[in-house]
């Protein structure tokens, strides 16, 4: 059974967002306004984090693309009264949008504040209805959703290998965000496969997962700038 995980190498990522708009389009998340993104409602499952060191003529700023991080040991999934979130065998901590009863507990339980809380029922311009992707179940208002590592894509890998009576190969399951990077930062694949590219590099002397001290076990790792730094 494959442990599903990615590494960002930050000294590839351009912060050019290509990776939070890919995950928008892919995955149908809604756009609030500018109104409702002033009051901290605007949903992003991949989110452009900066960080910012130092003062001018010094200043240094470090970008972040940040997921969920589908933790080996979740907070989020032992706080949901009605069991909407939850571990996959896979690694994947997935969320039952029909289940969610919309309490948020499981928002205030997770410390990388990588859920997001549906207030209004799913709309978009019409300029952008031709760009729906009809594999992604839309989410109804009232509900928590995130980053779910596109796992329609998995889904849809796995039909097509048991339809021509296969295992999956390897590469043929990617997210969105890892597929779109144009630097190639993103890398996606199974944790548990020694000889895959994500195994590597989560063993790297640069890899680092955030927050380690919470004992939460990200399967996202990031790799360490190398003194490349953004002014």
């Amino acid at each position: 059974m494959p442990r599903w995980g990615m590494a960002i190498d930050l000294n590839k990522c351009t912060a050019c967002q290509a990776c939070v708009i890919a995950c928008k389009a892919e995955n149908n998340i809604p756009f609030v306004g500018p109104e409702e993104t002033a009051k901290g409602r605007d949903i992003t499952w991949m989110e452009l984090i900066s960080v910012h060191e130092g003062h001018y003529p010094d200043a240094k700023i470090k970008f972040f693309p940040r997921p969920c991080f589908h933790c080996d040991k979740p907070p989020c999934t032992k706080v949901c009264p009605v069991h909407a979130t939850y571990k996959n065998p896979e690694g994947l901590v997935a969320q039952i949008f029909q289940r969610c009863i919309g309490c948020r507990f499981c928002m205030a339980a997770c410390p990388y504040t990588v859920k997001y809380f549906n207030w209004y029922k799913y709309d978009i311009p019409d300029e952008m209805k031709n760009h729906y992707n009809p594999d992604v179940f839309v989410r109804p208002a009232g509900v928590v959703e995130k980053c779910t590592m596109c796992h329609h894509r998995l889904q849809k890998a796995r039909d097509k290998a048991r339809v021509e009576g296969r295992s999956l190969k390897p590469g043929e399951y990617i997210p969105a965000c890892a597929e779109t990077c144009p630097s190639n930062a993103i890398i996606f694949g199974d944790l548990d496969n020694s000889s895959s590219e994500v195994a590597r590099l989560s063993r790297s002397s640069r890899a680092f997962r955030l927050h380690e001290e919470l004992g939460t076990e990200p399967k996202v790792f990031y790799l360490t700038e190398e003194d490349r730094h953004v002014i």
